[in-house]
């Protein structure tokens, strides 16, 4: 009977992925979950099947072809106890770092933990039979699939990188009709994503043409040479770095990108085409969102690791940034015009120069107001989240060093952080600002002796954790303030409660209510006399910190094509649109 590729989607996703990896050996053992994954390699002549009734022996059959011919070695299994008797062959495999890949057959994982038939619970393995496991799961959503092709990459580049070592897929599968031949309608192999690893300088493949972005995440402070090297880059490839108060990049290709992400009417001509990714964890949901419309994601970073944080990863270099950046940079001599910087800037002014004279009191306001008033050679740590984005939307050229704690990305900590940066004295001005709830969240720092009078604490006082009252959140037939935004505690915006803490403790007590009270004490912030650490509540409402992120989101005006497709968005809907583009993928 003839037959071709299973319906199963994650098995055709692995079988594409390891024909373009070049992993051909495959040891199968007889069963039936894993059916769909054996009988679609058995006839394709590509691949190099061998049978093995005993899964220990197939094991280890594995991890002799391995060390003789150099090359990965698949062993497939069904459910039940088969995969066990991997373990003493992975073990092995793990102490010689042998490419052996493990792919395990497993029912729907719904089913493990009731008392299922051949549903054992592979969620976790021992820490010396694989160097990476994961789970390919039956597909229904884009999302899904997404999730699939990056995992598939991420074990088959597990099993060659740092030396190799044996890798685990738990490949689910359709409890179906395995033996009919209607399982196997697919004649040609859908090619899926591969996602190309380097781990040498000289086999990095040629920058293609078109607009380069460097998106920094929270980034520790970059080194002269690592500033340098990205500087040349930039120079020789007309390309920008996207930043926000995290990035920690200060080179002359700097953009601060949250004033145009935040745009609801995005800005097509800032758009990338490449997108060169380093750096950890980002706040910066704007510049994210103007990052993620590029083309093609390459990611860079000494670790290795594959992180595909825009889903259009297309490449991984395990490379150090300065070497990344200074080998691309040393293969050309001359640099070029800088017209994606002055594209972008351009555009950043143009929305600077439309924000209103009218704009509310509230933490967007503050962060206008002060971003160039800081003394030089300032350090500045922001609170999750409102005060991330809204410093974000500014930048400075006497910030020396930023940090926001975006990698548990809790509200807890911010202001120890601060007082644990300003101990270090690297700057000579230590700021930070944060909402009410995450400073009293951590107040009890305020009291360590160790405070120095180089420390400055804002706090964007609101009474309420105001990220739930945005009018994004659309949640206005909520009663927020009751539980889900936290309102009225610590004193309800009691204009006494941190007056005596902070004087009591030593600190210079500062307030503001308005934009009058403001200006008549923020000199004393930005002072760059040191006699005491200060602290400046500000005191804002909920409603104006909203109206003032509107007024920013809504600086640049709709295209014709964004308000045709806004008006058919609001006269159908978003879930009847969604309906019509699931039916029209089908």
């Amino acid at each position: 009977m003839e037959i071709h590729y299973t319906v199963n989607k994650n098995a055709l996703i692995l079988i594409s992925l390891m024909k373009q990896y070049g992993i051909k050996k495959v040891i199968a053992s007889p069963g039936t979950v894993n059916v769909p994954f054996v009988a679609s390699i058995q006839q394709d002549d590509f691949f190099e099947v061998y049978s093995c009734v005993d899964e220990r022996s197939a094991a280890y059959m594995a991890c002799g072809l391995a060390t003789e011919t150099g090359e990965p070695v698949v062993i497939t299994c069904t459910g039940a106890t088969a995969s066990r008797n991997y373990l003493p062959a992975m073990t092995e495999a793990y102490y010689r770092k042998l490419p052996v890949i493990a792919v395990t057959g497993t029912d729907r994982i719904e089913n493990t933990g009731h008392l299922m038939p051949q549903s054992i619970d592979r969620t976790q393995i021992q820490k010396d039979i694989a160097i990476c496991s994961v789970f390919l799961n039956q597909i229904r959503t884009d999302e899904q699939e997404w999730r699939c092709i990056v995992d598939a990459n991420k074990a088959l580049i597990n099993s060659t990188r740092r030396g190799g070592g044996p890798v685990h897929i738990n490949l689910e599968i359709n409890n179906g009709y395995f033996f009919k031949k209607s399982v196997f309608p697919v004649e040609k192999l859908p090619v899926a994503k591969k996602i190309s690893y380097y781990s040498k300088a000289t086999d990095c493949p040629k920058i293609p043409e078109g607009k380069i972005a460097i998106f920094v995440g929270s980034h520790v402070p970059f080194s002269h040479n690592a500033t340098k090297s990205i500087d040349s880059f930039c120079s020789k490839y007309d390309a920008v770095v996207f930043c926000d108060h995290t990035s920690n990049y200060h080179g002359k290709f700097r953009v601060v990108t949250g004033l145009i992400g935040q745009q609801e009417n995005s800005i097509g001509k800032v758009f990338p085409d490449l997108l060169i990714h380093i750096g950890q964890v980002s706040g910066d949901y704007a510049s994210m969102g103007l990052a993620g419309r590029a083309k093609k994601v390459w990611r860079v970073s000494a670790d290795g690791e594959l992180h595909d944080t825009f889903k259009k990863l297309d490449s991984l270099f395990e490379l150090d940034e300065e070497t990344f950046f200074m080998h691309y940079a040393n293969l050309k001599t001359e640099d070029v015009p800088h017209t994606y910087l002055d594209e972008c800037m351009k555009t950043y002014n143009d929305l600077y120069a439309k924000i209103p004279e009218t704009l509310p009191f509230s933490n967007i306001w503050v962060a206008k107001r002060l971003y160039q008033e800081l003394p030089q050679n300032s350090f500045i740590q922001l609170g999750i989240l409102n005060s991330l984005r809204s410093w974000n939307l500014f930048d400075s050229k006497s910030i020396v060093s930023e940090s926001c704690n975006t990698g548990g990305f809790g509200i807890d900590g911010g202001v120890s952080s601060f007082i644990g940066a300003s101990l270090a004295k690297k700057a000579d001005y230590y700021y930070c600002v944060t909402g009410d709830l995450a400073f009293f969240y951590d107040m009890n720092i305020l009291g360590n002796r160790h405070i120095g009078n180089n420390a400055r604490l804002m706090i964007v006082n609101n009474g309420v954790g105001v990220e739930f009252k945005f009018y994004h959140h659309q949640s206005d037939f909520l009663d927020i303030d009751k539980y889900i935004g936290a309102g009225g505690h610590f004193g309800n915006k009691s204009h006494k409660l941190l007056k005596h803490y902070a004087e009591d403790l030593g600190f210079e007590y500062l307030s503001a209510s308005n934009k009058e009270e403001f200006e008549a004490v923020y000199k004393k912030f930005v002072s760059v006399e040191k006699v005491k650490p200060i602290l400046f509540e500000v005191f804002t409402n909920a409603d104006d910190d909203d109206k003032a992120l509107y007024m920013i989101n809504h600086l640049q005006a709709p295209t014709l094509k964004q308000a045709i497709k806004k008006e058919i968005k609001d006269i159908a809907g978003q879930s009847n649109i969604d309906n019509i583009k699931s039916i029209l993928k089908k």
